[in-house]
């Protein structure tokens, strides 16, 4: 049997290694490795390629799903929430991350303008207005047009796409 804990790390060390980030994604489906993926961020300029993403990404193309509900996914460390976002959207039966944020932080640092994994999910919880990235609501009547042509051509009823049973 696969130790698809170990495959991670290695994936997440090979990556360091090669000039990358120390994160790691293995989602596995019936035994099998589904997807995997090193985080991409310094080698793509592309803050979004982290290693949940791409494997999510990869994983979902391949289904042809936007759902992962029988795969479990192993993570090198506990998700930001960018990564936290996307792993409860396709709502995969569990996921295995290997090691905290505090037992990692005197190793490795997140430190951009607005965002620091130590803080960022008591920033997440604030109002958008209370928060420190700068946002500001400009509403647009012809907005809300977009959600009702969506309700219009799914039948007319507010629903959300049908999450598969395991």
């Amino acid at each position: 049997m696969t130790d698809f804990a170990q495959r991670t790390i290695d994936l997440a060390r090979r990556n360091v290694a090669e000039g990358g980030r120390p994160f790691a994604t293995v989602i596995v489906k019936d035994g099998e490795v589904l997807a995997e993926s090193a985080n991409k961020v310094a080698q793509t300029n592309d803050p979004t390629a982290h290693a949940e993403i791409l494997a999510i990404r990869e994983a979902c193309i391949k289904l042809g799903t936007e759902h992962l509900v029988d795969s479990t996914i192993y993570v090198m460390a506990h998700p930001c929430p960018m990564c936290l976002g996307s792993l409860y959207y396709c709502s995969p039966k569990e996921v295995v991350f290997l090691i905290t944020r505090e037992a990692y932080e005197q190793y490795y640092l997140d430190d951009r303008k607005y965002f620091e994994v130590s803080t960022f999910y008591d920033e997440f919880a604030k109002s958008w207005d209370r928060r420190r990235l700068p946002m500001r609501y400009q509403p647009q009547v012809g907005a809300v047009d977009v959600y009702r042509f969506w309700n219009e051509r799914n039948g007319g009823q507010r629903r959300s796409t049908v999450v598969p049973s395991p």
